[in-house]
């Protein structure tokens, strides 16, 4: 594990309700902070937009006051200055232009040609703060200019003015955004304010609602945690929301329904294999124990017949117990090799005692039909088949097997009585036998139908009983093994 991981889970919460604020207070906080960013712009540009407009009142008014021959008082909320040609000190002032340097005759130039300057760097003295702000010294600061020409006032004006007849006046206003800022500032401080509030509500808001959400959660948990495996009858309460809880309680209300069938399965299977080890063993302690109490009057040949009889079955069903245990575990096949079952079909047929009973065994096929898989099982799987056919069939027992595109279909078919349509799949339980006391005769244990279809679904086949006038007929299907040619 990473160094950094135990670090990371003592901060990190472990709550679902915890971490849900914290995720939402998280994307709360990118939100409004793109808002308040966003805000903080559009204010700042109208307050600058504000003091333009300002300015260039300002500015008008000035000219207009100047065109009269009226000199400016100083007294102004936005600093400006008027300066002429053939003058070494302002014409007028105001509004703060007395924070400027007081070394110079004036600060800005007098116009010397037709070109207007926008833009010009003030430096402020830092002891004066009526106007100007002494934090804003070296700054640059839009200005605002217009020029007028003495000649165009009359001689009276001008010399109201303290210019020459000849003299060209130009107006400067300079554009601060003490306002904005200011503005900036002040809207700032409220979006902090109530960001800060409103996080703080949407993560307490978001923490009890996800408790309350969650609070079906709990009860399906405490409920489930007091089921068990010998007892899965409980059920949780399904909402009537609709929403994902009551999937959820749907979902395990299924799975706990499977757990109860599992188990009631796994009981029936208990008691199903004990009935089925106590016959033999019955039947084999009564014979001994007879066989013990008159000894001089029992036939021992015939009695050790019957208990090599009796251990051969409990041989048998020990045999299929452990078969069936080991397929339940859906452990995979080990390198699965490549079988044809035409092969093992037609020496399964050759090989097959059918001793005490006139029975025909055929196969008819003679193509290759190979599929991937383990040798033995399918040999296991074709031979239980062909017992149940062979403890039922009449004269006759056919195997056919056939290449169908990417399938290997095996069907086994007796001439017997055949299967009810209603017991179609019961035979294929376990210790299920449609005729007990015939099936014991025989030596069924009434588990070989069912560790048949375990086998093909294990090979990832099928096996299921396929409708017949006349007999039983098994379709066994199973995946087609590519061959060399093919690979």
């Amino acid at each position: 594990m990473n160094a950094t991981e135990p670090r990371r889970r003592r901060w990190w919460p472990r709550s679902v309700r915890a971490r849900a604020a914290l995720a939402v207070a998280s994307a709360t906080a990118v939100v409004l902070a793109s808002i308040g960013w966003w805000v903080h712009r559009d204010v700042y540009h109208e307050g600058t937009q504000i003091a333009r407009e300002q300015a260039l009142e300002q500015l008008w008014t000035l000219v207009d006051q100047l065109k009269e021959g009226v000199v400016p008082v100083r007294d102004s909320t936005v600093p400006y200055e008027v300066v002429a040609t053939g003058r070494r000190t302002a014409v007028a002032y105001g509004g703060g232009m007395a924070a400027f340097d007081p070394g110079t005759r004036h600060v800005l130039p007098a116009p010397t040609g037709e070109g207007t300057p926008s833009f010009f760097r003030l430096p402020v003295n830092r002891d004066y703060n009526p106007g100007l702000r002494g934090d804003m010294a070296g700054g640059v600061y839009e200005v605002f200019t217009a020029d007028i020409r003495a000649g165009e006032l009359s001689s009276d004006k001008a010399a109201a003015l303290g210019v020459a007849a000849d003299a060209r006046m130009r107006v400067y206003v300079v554009v601060l955004p003490h306002t904005a800022e200011v503005i900036s500032a002040t809207t700032d401080r409220l979006l902090l304010r109530a960001g800060l509030v409103s996080l703080v509500l949407i993560a307490a808001v978001a923490y009890f609602a996800v408790r309350i959400a969650l609070r079906p959660v709990e009860a399906i948990r405490v409920l489930t945690a007091s089921v068990t495996a010998s007892d899965p009858r409980e059920r949780v309460t399904v909402p009537a929301t609709g929403h994902e809880i009551t999937a959820l309680a749907t979902t395990i209300n299924t799975t706990l329904q499977r757990l109860d069938n599992a188990a009631a399965q796994q009981r029936r299977f208990v008691a199903d294999a004990a009935h089925e080890l106590r016959s033999p063993l019955t039947t084999l302690l009564a014979s001994l124990e007879v066989a013990l109490a008159y000894p001089e009057r029992t036939d021992w040949p015939a009695t050790a017949t019957t208990a090599a009889r009796q251990t051969r079955r409990l041989q048998a069903l020990a045999e299929d117990l452990l078969l069936l245990a080991r397929l339940d575990t859906r452990a995979p096949t080990a390198d699965p090799d490549t079988v044809d079952l035409t092969a093992l079909a037609s020496r399964l047929t050759e090989q097959y005692p059918l001793t005490g009973r006139p029975l025909t065994l055929t196969c008819d096929s003679t193509a290759p039909a190979h599929v991937h898989g383990n040798p033995g099982e399918y040999e296991r799987l074709l031979r239980n088949l062909v017992d149940n056919a062979a403890r039922h069939a009449a004269h006759r027992i056919q195997i056919t097997v056939r290449n169908q595109d990417a399938w290997i279909v095996l069907t086994v078919h007796d001439d017997g009585p055949g299967v009810p349509t209603e017991d179609a799949e019961r035979i294929f339980e376990r210790f299920v036998r449609l005729d007990d006391a015939r099936s014991r005769d025989h030596g069924g244990t009434g588990l070989g139908l069912a560790i048949a279809r375990d086998l093909a679904h294990r090979h990832r086949g099928t096996l299921a009983l396929t409708p017949r006038t006349l007999g039983a007929c098994f379709r066994l299907r199973l995946p087609r093994a590519p061959t060399p040619a093919e690979k």
